[in-house]
């Protein structure tokens, strides 16, 4: 990563703006874009990717502790609570990504501080520029070209959205919840239902078709957070083509990010909630929308060890949509293929190679020891033959 790098990312490109009088001329350079220090950018991509709720100089502090502890033999992961074990799996990815963080904390308070600052900054930014980028794609992903609807939806207006219209309100909709029943739609719009963070919306699942004997089936399949990803991780073009048309690299390859994360599914998942909501500013702890609740649950049951086998599976599921060429790598190549013809004989050439050099090999050294047997030293010769003297 360059030491300093613009703090731009998936924003298309502005075409058409008007060149400032005050810079036409030959002698008056445009005034320098402002760099961004590279440790704002790893505070984007973690936020997106590891934790997007975390308050940074806490978990700094607390992990600092923690390790300090550990070192010391005063205990062991496992004696600390599971979520104080998840927090301290974060504060370790942090370590990961910036490796020198611990010498930076131990440089000077105003280093500490320093560092604290620019990390906390990218995780929000980078959610204050997610939630201004879905703010319009999101109503045309729900809506049809050409169809009026009755309130109108507005690209830049949230207003309508949230349990004031019908479309938005099917899709935030608890799932276990029947939106047309009249009573539920009503007091979800009055505010006389209330629905916390652990209710899930509709729109998680595909086709929002939540079945209660297999709550996962369909879980975090939706379409819109497939649109969602694609708009924040490879590029907004790419929701609309199979290849990204856009010319700046995506945050996928800005941080060299090849296979999806379970907390960027959360992290998304976050974002389209609030993006279909009425409310106008992104608070975690907004008792309205339960934004940080919702983040959490959908992290605790990622990190819950005993849901390993459908979280894999959703990782496949993901990986496949979004980094295709990432699992096709990976793939198995099927054996009736001419490249899998074409490795199936090498490999039968060179096991037969190497067959062949071990019985050489062998044989060398039997010849040799037989060889060694047959011989007799001149000095074993004269004890077997000892001179006799007739005299």
């Amino acid at each position: 990563m360059p030491a300093q790098q613009s703090d731009k990312e998936n924003e298309p490109q502005r075409a058409g703006i008007k060149r400032s009088a005050d810079y036409d001329s030959a002698l008056v350079l445009p005034p320098k874009k402002r760099l961004t220090d590279p440790i704002v950018h790893i505070g984007r991509h973690f936020g997106r990717t590891v934790s997007a709720v975390v308050n940074v100089k806490s978990l700094i502090s607390k992990g600092i502790a923690r390790e300090v502890r550990l070192l010391k033999e005063e205990m062991v992961l496992t004696d600390l609570a599971l979520q104080e074990q998840q927090e301290h799996k974060v504060f370790s990815l942090l370590v990961e990504a910036v490796p020198d963080l611990l010498d930076r904390m131990e440089e000077s308070h105003e280093a500490g501080i320093h560092l604290c600052a620019m990390l906390q900054k990218g995780i929000d930014n980078a959610r204050s520029d997610d939630t201004k980028g879905l703010k319009g794609p999101i109503v045309d992903w729900i809506t049809k070209p050409g169809e009026s609807y009755s309130p109108p939806l507005f690209r830049h207006s949230k207003v309508e959205r949230g349990f004031n219209h019908h479309l938005t309100g099917r899709l935030l909709c608890p799932a276990a919840w029947n939106w047309d029943d009249p009573k539920i739609s009503a007091g979800l719009r009055s505010g006389e239902i209330h629905f916390s963070g652990e209710q899930w919306p509709k729109f998680l699942y595909e086709d929002c078709r939540y079945i209660e004997e297999e709550p996962w089936k369909n879980l975090f399949r939706g379409h819109l957070l497939v649109k969602a990803y694609k708009h924040i991780f490879t590029s907004p073009s790419s929701v609309l083509y199979s290849e990204p048309k856009s010319t700046r690299s995506g945050n996928a390859s800005i941080h060299g990010m090849t296979e999806v994360m379970l907390a960027s599914i959360a992290y998304v998942a976050t974002q389209v909630r609030f993006s279909l909501s009425s409310q106008s500013t992104f608070i975690r702890s907004n008792c309205v929308t339960d934004t940080e609740h919702f983040y959490n649950t959908c992290m605790d049951l990622f990190l819950d060890p005993r849901e390993r086998a459908e979280t894999n599976d959703l990782l496949l599921w993901w990986n496949r949509k979004i980094f295709p060429t990432t699992i096709s790598a990976r793939m198995p190549i099927p054996t009736d293929t001419p490249l899998a013809r074409i490795r199936a004989k090498r490999d039968a050439m060179e096991a037969a190679a190497a067959e062949a050099a071990t019985a050489a090999a062998t044989n060398t050294d039997v010849d040799g020891a037989g060889a060694a047997g047959t011989s007799v030293p001149n000095g074993s010769q004269d004890a077997a033959n000892p001179h006799v003297n007739n005299a």
